[in-house]
């Protein structure tokens, strides 16, 4: 499965061809085959467990997530950046931007990728951001809405930042891009006057 993605990654789905793949696993063709049958269920097999173990490094980061409203801003900061650190690693990127370049063959595969992993971030984080709601510290009225936008605004600016992760990015402007997308999401979800009291700008 590594050769495989490393071989996927590097070459796209066009150009690898399974004689690749058994040398850089140091193994036959026919136990590739014998195992993991030919290279459109090798490639699937391999992206789909590729964002099920990107998805586990972001449930495992949203473990920290804050449940009362004390220094609200540099928590959430902190976790989004953790969040965007998984999404935006150099393998993270390659597999996103294979995803991106076969979205025509496989038209299935980025649904099947969602299932498998994005729907589950979804959920943590929207059960994570009702309870903040619950507590009176956000205003939130559909938790699922406001979790997928929590996600779009602290990694909304990555794929320009980076260029598909593509070349780096000064750590400053991601610090900027991710404090900002935290900085509107608690302004946007701040609770109504009498409903309590969240801190909506970093401290300094």
């Amino acid at each position: 499965m590594a050769a495989a993605e490393a071989v996927f990654t590097r070459e796209g789905y066009t150009l690898a061809g399974i004689d690749a793949i058994a040398a850089e696993a140091g193994v036959s063709k026919p136990t590739i085959y014998n195992h993991l049958g030919g290279k459109e269920n090798l490639f699937r097999t391999v992206m789909v467990e590729a964002a099920i173990e990107s998805s586990g490094r972001i449930l495992a980061a949203l473990e920290a997530f804050p449940t009362d409203a004390e220094e609200l801003h540099p928590r959430l900061t902190a976790i989004a950046h953790r969040v965007v650190q998984c999404q935006a690693g150099e393998k993270g990127w390659a597999l996103q931007r294979l995803v991106y370049a076969e979205a025509a063959r496989f038209p299935d595969l980025y649904d099947t990728i969602r299932e498998g992993g994005t729907v589950q971030i979804i959920d943590a984080l929207a059960g994570r951001l009702a309870r903040l709601a619950h507590g009176g510290h956000l205003d939130i009225d559909d938790p699922v809405t406001a979790a997928n936008q929590f996600l779009a605004l602290i990694s909304g600016d990555l794929p320009t930042l980076t260029a598909l992760g593509t070349r780096p990015v000064d750590d400053a402007a991601l610090d900027r891009a991710v404090t900002a997308g935290v900085t509107t999401f608690l302004r946007a979800f701040a609770p109504r006057e009498g409903a309590g009291a969240v801190t909506t700008r970093p401290r300094h």
